[in-house]
């Protein structure tokens, strides 16, 4: 009996990895959670309510209130809720709540793909492949700035590296469960790839994973 397929994605900001972990569930016909997204939510839920970001006190409450069935993806995209989440995920409760509905969505018969900051090392150590996504800041950044084109918005592009920049600084240096590549992680430098490329890159190590039994 084949066991559930769990496959791990981490990366920075604007590295790909969202897009890429929903490729990769819809191929795989598996379900799908960008974690980005519950840390977006206690942060959206603290803006509503004009509480500071660093009020621990309302950020746990708001974290045991997140319902990951209910993540609205284009209310939460905003790019200040972006910031405001990553300021957010630096708190160790909120982590830890946020980690075991993580934890539990995981653990679905069929298996699932997860992307985020602490996949591969923190919330499912044992994912069948665990990939690790990456490119280079100013790759990245032209990456958000043509996004925010995209949507008719206009924004500066040595703010948004600066931006991208700090989170990384924020995200790699907090003291629980920074971003870092899992030990036996993949890794997959984006920045001279589309898409496409980077997707057939994965799936071909998934699939050697698949083929070596790893996930039997």
């Amino acid at each position: 009996m084949t066991r559930p397929l769990l496959i791990a994605i981490d990366g920075p900001a604007a590295s790909g990895k969202g897009t890429l972990a929903r490729r990769l569930a819809d191929y795989f016909h598996l379900p799908h959670l960008d974690t980005g997204l519950t840390y977006r939510a206690v942060a959206h839920m603290l803006m509503e309510k004009g509480w500071p970001l660093d009020d621990e006190a309302h950020a746990i409450e708001a974290a045991k209130l997140v319902d990951l069935g209910r993540l609205d993806k284009h209310a939460l995209s905003a790019h200040a809720v972006g910031d405001a989440a990553s300021r957010v995920a630096v708190i160790p409760e909120v982590r830890k709540i946020l980690v075991g509905k993580q934890r539990a969505f995981a653990r679905q018969p069929s298996g699932a793909v997860l992307d985020g900051r602490d996949i591969g090392t923190v919330v499912c150590p044992d994912a069948n492949v665990k990939l690790y996504v990456t490119a280079s800041a100013k790759v990245r950044a032209m990456r958000r700035l043509r996004d925010i084109e995209s949507r008719g918005g206009s924004a500066d592009f040595a703010e948004i590296l600066a931006d991208i920049e700090r989170r990384d600084a924020r995200d790699m240096g907090r003291e629980d469960s920074p971003l870092r590549p899992a030990e036996d992680a993949h890794l997959l430098d984006t920045s001279e790839m589309s898409i496409e490329t980077a997707f057939l890159a994965a799936k071909a190590l998934i699939d050697k994973a698949l083929s070596s039994g790893s996930t039997a």
